[in-house]
């Protein structure tokens, strides 16, 4: 078993051969993080990495052709993305791209393509995880080795397994962020009739994600009454409606705050959800791109307070340890990983 913070079992034991050249891809539901790694004594090491937004482009085959001219044609090329995978097949669920392996691999030369789910490779990208790139939220009580837990709030909700076979963690997907949200009280019932009425089936990721921080914004704004500040209204020229009440609710936007609020308790409400399922004692990570941007002592509280509410359950989400993911690019990381250790 390789050495690493949090031990990941991969699909192929054996180390790839030194100096193989890696394309890894990580498609979200707005961005899509493209890498060239190297394999190294063993180990891919990134070479070069680049933002790509996915509205100014028609296909990922467009990004990969850009991403790769003047660079060796790489031996294998994995794929992380947002959507249920099946028979090397995916559609976006917040992206509307058809992904095939198969064609992908033909059109751009390159024999071997793996496609995975985004949260299986947050779960695969904890093995290129260092101590640094984790915070502790929560450190457990008492909490004995088991199975562990990812979710990521980014453009949507993603949710990803680890069964624990007693000497490394074995990655799985999952689409629970597509699960009935459910209301606790007259707020909650409100909030649920008001997404109702525009989508019928309303999800977690409807209230955990970055579409979800809108849909908290406009539902306070118009159903609740709330009032919209200045320093909104500027932040909302230059930037997208969730990032702009990051902005503003650092500034005391009111409406803001509270939004953020909401959707932090949203957040732990399906974070003890996931660890109940899974029996998450071996930990439970937050990932994805906005908690570390707006995670503070007020929204810890928050998290803290509505997590361990669970009933008789209590003592066993006491054991789950929870950390912050910091480092941002850990499913460009796993799919880095995977193309190195996932097949033949």
């Amino acid at each position: 078993m390789r050495k690493t913070l949090i031990s990941i079992a991969f699909p192929r034991q054996t180390p790839p051969q030194d100096d193989m050249f890696i394309l890894a891809a990580d498609i979200g539901g707005t961005k899509t993080d493209m890498a060239f790694f190297q394999v190294k004594n063993g180990e891919p090491a990134l070479v070069r990495e680049h933002r790509y937004l996915c509205k100014e482009w028609g296909s990922f085959v467009e990004i990969a052709k850009d991403f790769s001219q003047d660079e060796p044609s790489p031996a294998r090329l994995c794929i992380s993305f947002a959507g249920p995978i099946q028979d090397g097949k995916a559609h976006g669920t917040n992206l509307h791209w058809n992904i095939d392996s198969r064609e992908i691999g033909e059109k751009l030369g390159i024999k071997h393509v793996f496609l995975i789910n985004d949260l299986e490779a947050n779960c695969y990208g904890l093995a290129a995880l260092k101590e640094q790139d984790l915070h502790t939220i929560y450190p457990g009580k008492n909490h004995d080795e088991g199975n562990a837990a990812v979710l990521s709030p980014g453009t949507g909700l993603g949710e990803g397994g680890l069964f624990w076979d007693g000497q490394a963690y074995h990655p799985f997907a999952s689409e629970g962020g597509h699960t009935h949200f459910a209301a606790r009280n007259e707020l909650d019932w409100d909030l649920f009739r008001f997404l109702e009425k525009k989508y019928g089936h309303v999800s977690w990721e409807r209230v955990v994600s970055g579409i979800g921080i809108g849909e908290i914004f406009y539902f306070l704004r118009d159903v609740k009454g709330w009032k919209t500040s200045p320093v909104l209204d500027e932040a909302m020229k230059t930037h997208d409606t969730a990032a702009a009440i990051g902005i503003a609710a650092k500034q005391g936007c009111a409406i803001c705050v509270e939004t953020l609020r909401l959707f932090m308790r949203y957040l732990a409400q399906e974070a003890s959800n996931l660890a109940l399922k899974l029996k998450a004692t071996g930990g439970l990570y937050l990932g994805g791109g906005i908690l570390p941007k707006i995670w503070n002592e007020e929204y810890h509280a928050i998290f803290n307070e509505y997590f361990f509410a669970v009933g008789r359950l209590s003592p066993l989400v006491e054991s789950v340890p929870v950390y912050l993911i910091l480092n941002q690019k850990t499913a460009l990381w796993g799919a880095g990983y995977y193309g190195a250790f996932g097949g033949a």
